[in-house]
């Protein structure tokens, strides 16, 4: 059984096991499907009421969400301990590319030149790191969810809001993989 779950699955079988969130969450009770609203209730858990965007009742919104991010962070280390793959098949063209932008280190899931804990005290580590993980969670408070929640469920529910977001979460991501990220590598 670990050797089936240890290779990357096809799409045609990953893509409809994802899709079956939606409905499953809709069974579940209309709960909302996303990593951000998660996070949102551990931090007003964890600072209840020093910060206004924390200040509701997370409580009311049951407790699913948070077994929903343990869930996450639990198949991680499960995921990464035991079922292997720590090398990502990156076509030649992208390692050229990025050996140009002078990342030489592509073994493992990251390059270690950026994601390591000796590079997160450089500059370029916390310029990418932490004001990348600024910008991550101002924009995704500010597109009202995540590019998971708006891709995944806002697309699955044919909300107008979703697909502007999920047009703007790529939009960025290309140009800042066109303009910004030369410039900080």
């Amino acid at each position: 059984m670990f050797e089936v779950l240890s290779r990357p699955w096809p799409w045609y079988v990953a893509g409809p096991v994802i899709g079956l969130f939606v409905p499953a969450l809709l069974i579940l009770g209309n709960r909302q499907f996303g990593i951000s609203s998660n996070l949102r209730h551990l931090c007003a858990a964890i600072v209840p009421g020093r910060v206004e965007f924390f200040r509701y009742d997370w409580k009311n919104q049951g407790l699913w969400n948070l077994a929903f991010l343990a869930g996450i962070f639990v198949g991680g280390v499960i995921a990464a301990q035991f079922l292997g793959g720590g090398d990502v098949a990156i076509s030649p063209e992208t390692q050229a590319t990025l050996a140009n932008l002078g990342l030489q280190d592509l073994s493992g899931l990251a390059p270690r030149e950026i994601f390591s804990w000796t590079n997160l005290l450089t500059p370029r580590g916390l310029v990418t790191i932490v004001g990348g993980g600024f910008l991550v969670g101002f924009g995704t408070a500010y597109a009202g969810g995540c590019t998971s929640g708006h891709a995944i469920a806002g697309l699955a529910a044919l909300d107008r809001a979703s697909l502007v977001a999920v047009i703007a979460f790529f939009a960025g991501g290309l140009l800042c993989t066109s303009f910004i990220l030369p410039v900080i590598l």
